[in-house]
């Protein structure tokens, strides 16, 4: 995608004159440069190199006293579901993004890209061809506080025709059976398969001994590599003039581990004999959203792991994630040893919840059919829900189609693992009626009802109309309460994502210290007639609802059921674990419903039998 066209070029420029220009605007120089007559190609080495060749040159350059344009150069059979817009305001929050672009169709994925822009830029999928074209039409020029928005066609693999296999010669065998080993359909030989889930280790270090980790001619990362088995990226040209740059190690745990140990022996040894005045922590880097489980309940499994291994351990804090940057340090400090420990235990912890989550978005996804997971963006401020990608600082967060590859796009990801199955996967049956409305009855900290609604309001309008959904804060019945009631009314897939920006409100704002994870209690109702089932015979289906979604539920006994003759149903929990929770109760609420009914209708055709 690093292909541009230059047009509305004057006939005399050569390519010796583009050469010149490049130079002079400090962009780099490509290979490849196609001139004819009025316009020309170039072959840019990256995506970054292309976007600021865009943003320089495009409208504001004259050559040979034309004003020259300069677009990706995309074919037309390949400008589909795919945008990319630059010159977004860096402070513009995630949501307001993903309510303008919902407005064109439905999103399938928003994609940041790391750029050297002040402004930042985003890849954008719409689910159709047409859906795309309107975007691009009503957001090109689009004004956002004197922020004026470009918009460009980037190349959609995915709408280029299939390509032909070659016919086999007559007698000849065709090329498919030519070898024991053809990729099947999903790449694998023969078939899908899968592959163990890669967790890659993200560590700082200092830029001035970025130089005693290469060695001379790379020799000591070499040795590195080889002795751990490991492939080891020092991104040693992003974020210029940074007093520490990142390390990804991409190995097994135990190849992680050892090339962080060797790394920090390393260090530890220029330190001395540099006669560093500090000596150089231990710090690794890891996703916001992974972090509160690494902390435990009050702080818990940070300081088990203090204790084990003797090393003191900090984590910097929520506020200075950024736009760019949504990863927090955390920070060893030890001897070499008792630091080699405590990676273990964190990276152990660190993987484990990353596992988790996976293990949960396949099960939302079940629950909620069709739901894209990222295009909601459920974390407020767009905090993804999954790892960063393991590049420069900064990079909003691909995920690969097997396993944790931070340099694949996730564009393909998330139609399979993130929700959007193919449209023939998607149950069409009851297309034609409304979604059923449900309540949900979500309490939340008093301190945090400012914040959940905006200045004037804007915050919970616009999260009403992102999720299109109801929003209302109930009356506090006293003035001193803890809590707040937010009642939400929505189909399903409103619910999941009205309640999951406001899981990720109150952690962006700090409701909830860096040391807990998110939990809140929500209450739903259910027909009276229905909550035994919920129970279950001697609180079996209770029990069994809690082992599943770890959730805490609750049905109270002795309630009064209301005018409608329902009951409340607690649920305690974070985000995933409640809304499992939630999909499950309502399930068991349907198949009552569902045999009321057939026992009224049996009922009512019953006499006819007996004359």
């Amino acid at each position: 995608m690093n292909k541009l066209y230059i047009g509305n070029l004057s006939p005399s420029v050569t390519v010796e004159d583009l050469k010149q220009l490049f130079r002079e605007k400090k962009l780099p120089v490509p290979e490849q440069i196609l001139v004819k007559s009025g316009y020309a190609f170039v072959d840019f080495p990256d995506q970054n190199s292309a976007i600021k060749a865009i943003e320089t040159l495009s409208g504001k350059v004259e050559l040979h006293g034309k004003v020259i344009e300069v677009d990706y150069s995309v074919p037309k059979k390949l400008r589909s579901r795919k945008i990319q817009i630059r010159n977004i305001p860096p402070h513009l929050q995630w949501e307001v993004l993903d309510g303008l672009l919902a407005q064109y169709g439905t999103v399938d994925n928003v994609e940041q890209v790391n750029t050297d822009t002040e402004t930042a830029v985003v890849n954008v999928t719409y689910g159709t061809k047409e859906e795309a074209k309107v975007a691009f039409e009503k957001l090109t020029e689009h004004q956002f506080d004197d922020y004026s928005f470009k918009v460009s066609y980037i190349m959609d693999m995915d709408a280029a025709p299939p390509v032909q296999a070659p016919r086999a010669r007559r007698g000849g065998r065709s090329s498919r059976d030519q070898g024991d080993c053809q990729p099947g359909p999903s790449g694998g030989f023969g078939g899908p398969r899968l592959r163990a889930i890669e967790f890659p280790l993200r560590i700082l270090v200092p830029t001035q001994l970025v130089g005693a980790i290469i060695g001379k001619q790379g020799q000591t990362i070499k040795n590195v590599t080889k002795q751990t088995q490991s492939k080891v990226d020092i991104h040693r040209k992003e974020n210029a003039g940074a007093a520490e740059k990142p390390i990804t190690i991409h190995s097994s745990p135990e190849g992680c581990s050892s090339a962080c140990r060797m790394i920090l022996d390393i260090m530890q040894k220029e330190a001395n004999e540099t006669n560093m005045t500090e000596h150089p922590a231990l710090k690794i880097l890891a996703h916001n959203s992974l972090v509160g489980r690494l902390i435990g309940k009050e702080g818990r499994n940070l300081k088990k792991i203090e204790e084990e291994t003797g090393t003191k351990i900090n984590i910097s804090s929520v506020h200075e994630l950024t736009f760019y940057n949504l990863e927090r340090i955390i920070t060893v400090i030890g001897t070499l040893e008792e630091c080699s420990k405590a990676e273990g235990e964190i990276m152990k912890k660190l993987r484990e919840a990353y596992e988790n989550d996976i293990a949960a978005r396949h099960q939302q996804a079940n629950l909620i059919p069709g739901l894209n997971l990222n295009a909601l963006g459920i974390f407020s401020s767009g905090l993804p829900v999954l790892p960063p990608a393991a590049g420069p600082r900064g990079a909003v967060p691909p995920v690969a189609p097997t396993g944790y590859n931070p340099f694949l796009s996730h564009s393909s990801h998330l139609s399979g693992l993130y929700g959007v199955p193919p449209a023939s996967a998607i149950p069409h049956q009851h297309s034609q009626q409304a979604p059923e409305q449900e309540v949900v009855y979500l309490f939340i900290p008093t301190q945090a009802v400012g914040a959940l609604i905006g200045k004037k309001g804007q915050h919970i309008k616009q999260l009403a109309h992102f999720a299109g959904a109801s929003i209302k804060i109930a009356p506090a019945e006293s003035p001193d309460v803890p809590e707040r009631m937010v009642i939400i009314t929505g189909p399903p897939e409103a619910q999941f994502k009205a309640q999951g920006r406001i899981f990720g409100k109150l952690k962006e704002e700090n409701f909830f210290s860096a040391k807990e994870e998110v939990k809140l209690e929500t209450h739903i109702k259910v027909p009276s007639t229905a909550a035994g089932r919920v129970i279950g015979k001697g609180g079996k289906t209770v029990n069994e609802l809690q082992n599943l979604t770890s959730a805490e539920v609750i049905v109270p006994r002795d309630q009064t059921p209301d005018e409608n003759d329902e009951v409340f149903v607690k649920i305690s929990g974070h985000f995933f674990a409640s809304q499992t929770a939630q999909r499950k109760i309502r399930e068991i609420v349907q198949q009552v419903k569902q045999q009321e009914q057939k026992h009224q209708q049996g009922a009512a055709v019953s006499p006819h039998h007996s004359k």
